[in-house]
């Protein structure tokens, strides 16, 4: 039986391509690619004489009947994205969605993924994580999806593109405090960065932007870390000396640190309670 193939391809660095991958997409009778430009350049690099169709977020619906009619013909289709695992932030479900209720087959061909390039590097706890992707573009709906996720406990990782990474990074600040992170760009190619740091923090060092397409990963709201308990407590000695109560501690700390506020709560009482 004739398949749809979802392919993955280098987010960056043309040498991550697996041998599957080649040859999947050279025996493909239809190679369907977010950015026929930029697949070519893959194609022609590794000497695969595929003629990539263009398939994006305003013709995918019509790509749909071209797709059939070859499974249909018993040809195979591979399905690319402009860099990394198709499907993730990319076009594409809506195909696979109908190739699959016309009976055919779908596989994937795993590969590079910036999600998970981004993570290993991170210096962030990632047994558990959740990917978000790409944040709302109106702050309303922004703000309502980042204070959703504000206790989660485990990573979370978004993409963001080079000139929204600074407001990005604000509105993360903003909701989840002083929290650790990285912003991770132009992975895989020469000028690869992974900066690791507090929200606040990076949020300055990239108030101008950056270059390349980025992938954020925040720390969740679990515990913190040795270091950072050891200033967490600081700073809670130092507000209860200043007078505030345990409570008042908890609603001035919690956001900042990315700590629950029934944590901070906690430790408050115990440390008043030690004096």
């Amino acid at each position: 039986m004739a398949t749809l193939h979802v392919v993955a391809t280098p987010i960056g660095n043309l040498e991550d391509v697996t041998l599957r991958a080649l040859r999947v997409l050279g025996e493909a009778a239809l190679v369907l690619a977010e950015d026929t430009r930029r697949t070519r350049v893959l194609l022609e690099r590794h000497g695969v004489r595929a003629k990539p169709l263009s398939l994006h977020a305003h013709n995918e619906a019509a790509r749909v009947a071209r797709v059939l009619e070859t499974l249909e013909a018993g040809g195979d289709v591979a399905l690319v994205s402009d860099a990394g695992t198709p499907l993730v932030s990319d076009p594409g479900a809506r195909l696979v969605a109908a190739v699959l209720a016309a009976g055919h087959d779908v596989t994937a061909v795993p590969g590079p993924s910036a999600l998970l390039a981004a993570l290993v590097v991170a210096d962030i706890p990632a047994e558990r994580f959740s990917f978000v992707g790409f944040l709302p573009r109106r702050k309303g709906a922004r703000d309502a999806l980042l204070a959703s996720l504000r206790a989660r406990p485990e990573a979370l990782v978004f993409f963001e593109a080079p000139r929204r990474v600074a407001a990005t990074l604000r509105a993360l600040a903003g909701a989840f405090g002083s929290r650790a992170a990285c912003v991770a760009r132009e992975l895989t190619k020469l000028h690869e960065e992974a900066a690791r740091g507090r929200l606040d923090a990076l949020a300055e060092r990239f108030a101008d932007g950056a270059r390349g397409e980025v992938t954020i990963v925040v720390a969740g709201a679990g515990e913190a870390p040795a270091a950072d308990a050891a200033d967490l407590e600081a700073a809670i000695r130092a507000r209860l000396e200043a007078g505030d109560t345990p409570r008042a501690v908890a609603a001035a700390l919690a956001k900042r640190w990315g700590v629950p506020k029934r944590d901070v709560y906690a430790r408050a009482l115990a440390l008043r309670a030690a004096h």
